[in-house]
């Protein structure tokens, strides 16, 4: 096929013909002429997801108080529930996964748990590009110890402002590293870290490690359990469509689960005897222990549904088809806007790869401001980046060609201009 035709939306109508995937559009509430590109920020919601939260609703309606033992999804068995239901994503064993909290409470359960500064071993490693709530955890963890954050926070730097380097990850593991919190996928450039080969690194050093999985659960498969990673964290609201603010979760491999939660609460109880109302804590011997208050149901209900569609899909088929719809895309980027000032700032190897494309142009904010204006929904992050996030679920490869070429309308006719280069109150 001649290379012009591969740019054609006759050649992006023939891909979607041969996605194995396309039926579960029709499962998530899209609209028509609309190009949703931000399903990395918060994910659309699925027709199966409301079904699972009107249940729980009519739960209530139904059974009151009794819905925690009765109605059709009952809520004292539902955290754990939902964690069997994650634990394939990421490679877990079903004990090893509890759905609770969110990525910043259980930030703080994890570092409570696992830091433990002693002799020369007293700093946390993390990284300068990480997403701004994990430093502000990490440093009220150290200074309710009376550790200095800027003494005991170390941070990895960037060379380019975009991606880290694993090497220089590891060359930051000292002997005065207690405890490593590392994201999976960068926020920004999109950038995929090797998690087993930090693990290993980590682990060879005696030094505890956990990753954030914000921006790469339902986006790709972990192997978290083979890995030996000792715990993780992450939002469900993202590539796991659970709704706005929805619960967070939490993983702690086995070799640790038996060990006190760093912060106990509630719902830390062995379940058998949470009842018994005794007030010396008997904490649960699986990731359950690591919850700390009721769970939040009418938050958690959508991602039974949710989850239903990845069982049914496939995490491997959905980061087949993530990675043809980056990759799709990159290459669009190039042949149609190639002199219009941007930069593909993402990693192009797919084994580096998170779900999104990351654009760097320095009129980025009002760029992002004429593509809501035509109806594509992108996501700008200061201080010039664009990050376009077409998802495996939801969006088609014509979706992808038609906000490519509404992009390339914009540049040309300059309708950007017309717009302030800042970025609203949510960006």
């Amino acid at each position: 096929m001649e290379a012009e035709n591969l740019f054609s939306y006759e050649y992006a109508q023939e891909l979607d013909a041969l996605d194995p995937l396309k039926k579960y559009k029709e499962e998530f509430y899209t609209k028509e002429d609309t190009y949703y590109m931000d399903g990395n920020s918060l994910g659309l919601m699925s027709k199966r997801a409301e079904k699972t939260l009107l249940s729980s609703l009519n739960d209530w309606k139904e059974h009151g108080i009794d819905g925690w033992m009765s109605g059709s999804q009952p809520w004292f068995y539902l955290s754990e529930t939902l964690g069997e239901k994650t634990a394939p994503l990421i490679g877990a064993k079903k004990e090893e996964v509890i759905v609770t909290g969110s990525i910043t409470v259980n930030i703080h359960q994890m570092i409570a748990t696992f830091f433990k500064p002693e002799g020369n071993r007293t700093k946390i490693l993390a990284d300068e590009l990480t997403f701004p709530s994990d430093i502000y955890a990490l440093k009220s963890q150290l200074e309710l110890r009376g550790l200095s954050p800027d003494e005991h926070l170390v941070q990895v730097k960037s060379a380019d402002g975009m991606t880290l380097s694993e090497e220089k990850i590891v060359e930051a593991m000292t002997d005065e590293i207690a405890l490593v919190l590392l994201p999976s996928v960068m926020y920004r450039s999109g950038q995929l870290l090797d998690i087993p080969y930090l693990t290993e690194e980590a682990h060879k050093r005696g030094i505890i490690i956990g990753f954030d999985l914000a921006h790469s659960i339902g986006a790709l498969p972990h192997s978290l359990h083979e890995a030996g990673v000792d715990f993780a964290m992450w939002c469900n609201y993202k590539y796991l469509n659970s709704g706005p603010g929805s619960v967070g979760g939490l993983f702690v491999h086995e070799k640790h689960l038996g060990k006190a939660p760093g912060l106990a609460g509630w719902f830390s109880s062995q379940k058998d005897k949470q009842f018994d109302m005794d007030h010396t804590l008997s904490h649960a011997e699986t990731a359950g222990a690591f919850q700390i208050g009721t769970p939040h149901i009418l938050s958690c209900a959508p991602l039974l549904g949710s989850l239903e569609l990845f069982e049914e899909a496939g995490i491997d088929s959905l980061r087949q088809k993530s990675l043809k719809l980056t990759s799709y895309m990159m290459d669009l980027i190039k042949y149609e806007l190639s002199d219009d000032g941007f930069t593909i700032s993402n990693p192009t190897d797919d084994s580096k790869r998170g779900g999104h494309v990351c654009l760097q142009h320095h009129e980025a904010a009002r760029i992002c401001k004429a593509l809501k204006q035509k109806n594509v929904i992108p996501d700008f992050r200061a201080p010039n980046i664009i990050r376009l996030a077409p998802i495996a679920f939801y969006t088609s490869y014509e979706d992808v060609w038609k906000t490519v070429q509404i992009l390339k309308e914009i540049m040309k006719e300059q309708t950007y201009l017309q717009f302030e280069n800042k970025r609203e109150v949510v960006a």
